[in-house]
């Protein structure tokens, strides 16, 4: 059957008209021709998805834009081109066909094709705003994108070729071609959304030079030294990416949670990497948290008193990220970070590390009198690192809630793990697997320690028996079988 002979008859009501056209849409994506009698090719219509196909993309856009992003005229008149093309190319079919009714066929298909599809990629990347999507569809998202945007085009294309009764060999041809032209059109395009943010060179404010130098001085000057005959227990955070508010965030809130319920105050220190806070707070270099690390070690009494040292960053295999630009600072790494804390001379040691691969740090920090805490395993990654947090998973589990209501790191360890897991497998992602291990002499004074922590009594700890020099590994418990008998939420 040929174009020439397509009729179709407009229905009376524009809701019907309307349905028609998300249905003829709908079988044109699976490539049938039935869309070509579903299809009402009204200037009304066209108009009406015209606008929706903009709105939606316009959303998107202003979804998957970074704060700060402005509204950019080149991103619209990017996704303008490509209606405008397929417009044109149906007026050239109406005329050659001699048939009126087909000047607004091919767009509306499109168009409404393209409002669905921009609709499905705007509640996905709210999806993931929000931090609910799997680690893994995060690289495989901008490929489902292009494959949409490839898919609507090349159905409408095959219809057609339907149609008309083109050759195999010349759908091909064709084929090949557009989805080379498409996917050349996609990538070049990329840097031109419909919101754009406008790069900013990071720059670095004179004061700020000239105020960290004080900032970490009056910090490390505000350490008090231990009273002897007594177990004091010191805090030490770090903030290691300032390009994410929740980073700083976590560590401030742990910060408090120490200075006011176990009694820190006079005996902490926070160095945070952020963009607003170089003037107001020291930032974290390998050179600030040796500097710290020696200050608290000069204050403590090495054999009655312990340092909680946090750290909360982005992390890989055997590193910790140390980033605030305009700043340039290697990364921290877990043998650096083993010789700095034995160059204190600080001796009992509780080290907490809420990154991805944070388990890789275990085997360089562990020590007979050293407790770690890692939020993954050393090959898994950990999980609510976004800007709308206030902590990250394991953060918000282990500080916010678990050690709020334990009183043992073992106990409140055991339970946080529980909830980072239950969370994971709600999420769909796959399970980071926290780790903690107790060194030998430590698993013997931990209680006295956590004593004082805890219950706010200060007995001493002259009489720790010493153990033969190994650790003792817990892992995240297996809560499988206690999730699997959860009754499901309807």
């Amino acid at each position: 059957m040929s174009l020439a002979s397509l009729k179709t008859v407009s229905l009376q009501r524009f809701s019907l008209n309307f349905a028609a056209n998300i249905i003829a849409t709908l079988w044109m994506l699976v490539g049938s021709t039935r869309a070509f009698s579903w299809v009402k090719p009204t200037f009304i219509q066209f108009a009406v998805f015209a606008l929706l196909a903009l709105g939606s993309n316009v959303l998107f856009s202003w979804l998957a834009a970074a704060d700060g992003s402005i509204f950019n005229e080149q991103g619209l008149v990017s996704y303008l081109i490509w209606p405008t093309i397929i417009l044109l190319s149906g007026i050239i079919l109406a005329r050659r066909a001699g048939n009126q009714t087909l000047v607004f066929v091919p767009v509306i298909l499109w168009l409404v094709a393209d409002t669905l599809s921009a609709l499905l990629q705007s509640l996905v990347q709210f999806f993931g705003s929000y931090g609910w999507l799997p680690s893994w569809s995060y690289s495989f998202l901008p490929i489902l994108f292009l494959v949409l945007f490839l898919w609507q085009t090349l159905a409408l294309l095959w219809i057609f070729f339907r149609r008309l009764r083109i050759s195999w060999w010349e759908r091909i041809i064709v084929l090949i071609g557009a989805v080379a032209l498409l996917t050349i059109w996609q990538r070049n395009v990329a840097d031109q959304p419909i919101f754009k943010q406008i790069p900013v060179e990071p720059v670095l404010e004179e004061a700020a030079l000239y105020e960290q130098p004080r900032l970490l001085q009056e910090a490390l000057e505000r350490i008090d030294p231990s009273i002897p005959g007594k177990s004091d227990w010191y805090f030490m955070g770090v903030a290691g990416f300032s390009g994410q508010d929740v980073f700083r965030s976590e560590i401030n809130k742990v910060r408090e949670l120490f200075d006011v319920r176990f009694g820190t105050s006079g005996h902490s220190l926070a160095l945070i990497n952020n963009d607003y806070t170089w003037l107001d707070e020291p930032i974290a270099t390998k050179t600030s948290i040796l500097r710290g690390l020696k200050t608290i070690g000069q204050q403590m009494n090495a054999d009655e008193d312990v340092l909680f040292l946090t750290l909360s960053s982005h992390g890989n295999e055997n590193i910790v990220q140390l980033a605030n630009p305009p700043l340039a600072m290697d990364n921290l790494d877990a043998a650096w970070l083993r010789e700095a804390l034995d160059a204190s001379g600080i001796r009992w040691r509780v080290i907490v590390v809420s990154a991805c691969y944070s388990g890789s740090f275990i085997d360089e920090l562990a020590s007979p009198t050293t407790v770690i805490i890692t939020a993954s395993a050393a090959d898994k990654m950990s999980f609510g690192c976004t800007n709308s947090a206030e902590m990250t998973y394991f953060g918000q589990a282990f500080f916010a809630e678990s050690l709020r209501e334990n009183t043992s790191f073992s106990d409140a360890f055991k339970d946080a793990a529980y909830r980072v897991r239950e969370r994971e497998l709600y999420m769909g992602f796959e399970p980071s697997e926290p780790q903690m291990v107790i060194g030998s002499l430590m698993e013997t004074a931990l209680p006295a320690f956590e004593q004082v922590l805890f219950d706010k009594t200060r007995p001493s700890l002259a009489n720790m028996t010493n153990r033969p020099n190994s650790v003792k590994v817990t892992q995240a418990p297996d809560t499988s079988s206690a999730i699997d008998n959860m009754p499901e939420n309807d």
